[in-house]
């Protein structure tokens, strides 16, 4: 992994967002989005440690001191692929309706296609498996995502800090979105192979998660 440069911190937050982002904001992760599909092209092409900063900023039409004012590191570069359905379960949990199940809150109670980016993110997932640097980041993401759960859950509960039950629950929740994804992402392509939703029902079902 390349040394942490300094840059801009990037957002990672969570928190519940009203109305329309700010023309901004938006091109910000427009932006943000295309280096990270540019580095999956090159880590799929040449391997992490073959891809340098340079070519990521190149490829995304960047200069290399721009790349590390949205990046800290050539491996962070591929987060924005990974946290996007994260982020929109989080928002999904705050808003779960009195009534409805996991699945129905999560919004996994319909069958919608895969989302437009789903190969890309297919692809990354699977360059996890075999780049420890790619991995760190997969895991570190989930790690954060364990975290926002535990503090919605808590909330949804009357408030108060997550307690062992909550953080039970919310680490199990993250460990079945996580195993979901990552067993999509290794039958993609494959004929017959089923779609991210009916996958990730099957691990909440596996996991037995109360509602």
């Amino acid at each position: 992994m390349e040394p942490t440069r300094d840059a801009a911190p990037v957002t990672r937050s969570t928190a519940r967002r009203t109305g329309r982002p700010p023309l901004t904001e938006r091109r910000k992760a427009a932006t943000r989005l295309d280096i990270a599909r540019q580095a999956v092209r090159l880590f799929a092409d040449r391997g992490v440690a073959g891809t340098s900063a340079e070519e990521i900023a190149a490829a995304a039409g960047l200069s290399t001191r721009t790349l590390w004012r949205y990046f800290p590191s050539k491996e962070e570069c591929v987060r924005p692929l990974l946290t996007t359905g994260l982020e929109e379960f989080a928002e999904r949990l705050r808003a779960w309706p009195p009534g409805a199940s996991l699945v129905e809150a999560l919004g996994l109670d319909d069958d919608a296609p895969d989302p437009a980016d789903s190969a890309e993110v297919a692809q990354l997932v699977r360059l996890t498996r075999g780049e420890p640097g790619l991995r760190a980041v997969w895991l570190q993401i989930h790690s954060e995502a364990a975290d926002a759960f535990a503090a919605i859950l808590a909330e949804r509960q009357g408030g108060g800090p997550p307690d062992l039950a909550v953080r039970v629950r919310a680490g199990t929740l993250n460990v079945a979105l996580r195993t979901g994804v990552e067993e999509w992402a290794d039958r993609g392509g494959a004929p017959g192979a089923p779609p991210l939703r009916d996958v990730l029902r099957a691990a909440l079902a596996t996991a037995a998660l109360p509602d």
